[in-house]
Formats: structure tokens, sequence, C-alpha cells
């Protein structure tokens, strides 16, 4: 795991956590979704702003802040340690994430690459794992990635206020990744990756943990990164 790691900045792995555990993380994830008075100033809409107000790519930033149940669940436990193996002993989990796709929302995660969301690291190691909460396929928006660039490229928001970066990138060797709920994927800040809309009648769940060394979190927090504000470019390479 950890040699296609570093060779193509992602890998996949069928089953993180079991079925069981998954129906204990929705309740608590659909308690999160439901109610934007807790999540306020911590959520948004990757699909950027829309007519009618509906979110159809529902971000919630530091779900684990206002639910510490979540930090109980084995996914924080199993994820951390896999991430340790492949990356070193030294990473911690930086921060935590939800994103779900509306049903019928049909609007898609664009490709990107999160480090452009990062201020620049000297120490450039950092590991996300995407944990799928239901069935994920290409209609309800599983992950695609391409095999990582090593630098981060230009990047610029696609949709209004809010929404996701986006970058031009060449797509022929890009990979579609569908899971089972409770499987996952891991990839690095420089890999290029992208989701379709959902275009099914059902929720498209993820909760996703994002591990980097101490030191580099530290210095995060010491310029005011928290993973809270604003979503924008912060990496000056992009």
């Amino acid at each position: 795991m950890k040699k296609e790691f570093l060779n193509n900045g992602f890998i996949k792995l069928d089953t993180l956590i079991s079925f069981s555990e998954v129906t204990k993380i929705r309740v608590l994830y659909d308690n999160l979704l439901n109610d934007k008075q807790r999540t306020e100033g911590l959520r948004s809409d990757l699909g950027g702003e829309s007519k009618n107000a509906t979110e159809r790519i529902t971000q919630i930033m530091r779900p684990s802040m206002i639910e510490p149940k979540l930090l109980q669940s084995t996914a924080y436990k199993f994820a951390l340690a896999y991430s340790k193996k492949i990356l070193g002993d030294d990473l911690e989990l930086d921060f935590d994430m939800l994103i779900n796709k509306t049903p019928y929302s049909n609007t898609p995660t664009p490709w990107h690459q999160d480090a452009a969301y990062w201020i620049k690291m000297p120490d450039k190691r950092a590991i996300s794992c995407w944990i799928a909460l239901d069935d994920v396929y290409k209609d309800n928006g599983c992950m695609w990635f391409i095999p990582k660039e090593g630098e981060v490229i230009k990047n610029h928001s696609l949709y209004t206020k809010g929404g996701a970066l986006h970058c031009e990138t060449d797509i022929s060797k890009a990979q579609c990744i569908p899971l089972q709920a409770g499987g996952c994927t891991f990839h690095d800040g420089f890999t290029l990756h992208f989701s379709k809309g959902n275009s099914t009648s059902s929720q498209r769940r993820a909760l996703i943990l994002n591990f980097r060394p101490k030191k580099m979190i530290e210095l995060e927090r010491k310029q005011g990164v928290d993973h809270t504000g604003l979503r924008k470019v912060r990496n000056k390479n992009a």
C-alpha cells in the first residue's frame, strides 16, 4: 500500500470500517446535515450559491468540534493507523469534514488539488482518507483520481462564492474508484481528484479525515489556519 501510494498519490481500501460502524456515523452525520444552527460558520456549498438556496454539495468543516462522538468512531483510529504506516509515526489528525451530495443535484466537484487550499509548508507530507458512508459509484459521485503531479498547478474558483477550486488538466489517465459503504481511499495533497454530480435519489455521504506531521499542524495554527475559515487558494504556487 505504501509503495502504491508513493508512486501514484492514492490507494483504495475496500473495507476500513464495518457496516455497523457506518450506520452509527450516519446518525451523527445526518443530525449535523439537518442542523444549520449548530453548523453555522462551518458549512458551505461546494457547488456555489444556487438560486433556490438549496445546498447541492454540503461541506461541513471540523464536524468533530461540534459532535465529539465522531472521534469515538473506529474510522478515526483506523485511518490514522494506516496513515502512519504510509507516511510516518509523527502524523496526527489536522482536520475532518463532511461532504454530502444532495439527491438529483447533478453538480460535480471539479478537478482540483487539496494542496492549493493549504499554506506552503516545508514538510509536504499529508494524507486524506475519504470514507464512503454510502455505496458510491459513477452516478452518485464516487472519487476519480489522476496519478499525482508532484507540484501544485494553477487552481481557481469554478463556481460562485464558497465554491470548490478547479484546475485544467489532462484526464486521459483518470481512474474511477467505486466503493461500498465502509470502504475508503487515501490520497495526498498533490493528487488531482474529481467526482461527478449525484444523479440518484439518495444522498452521497462521505467523511474525510486529513492527517499531517504534528509540527506542520503547529505551523498552520501559528499562522491562523485551523480549516474553519473562508475557502480560498492559500498555496502561493497555485
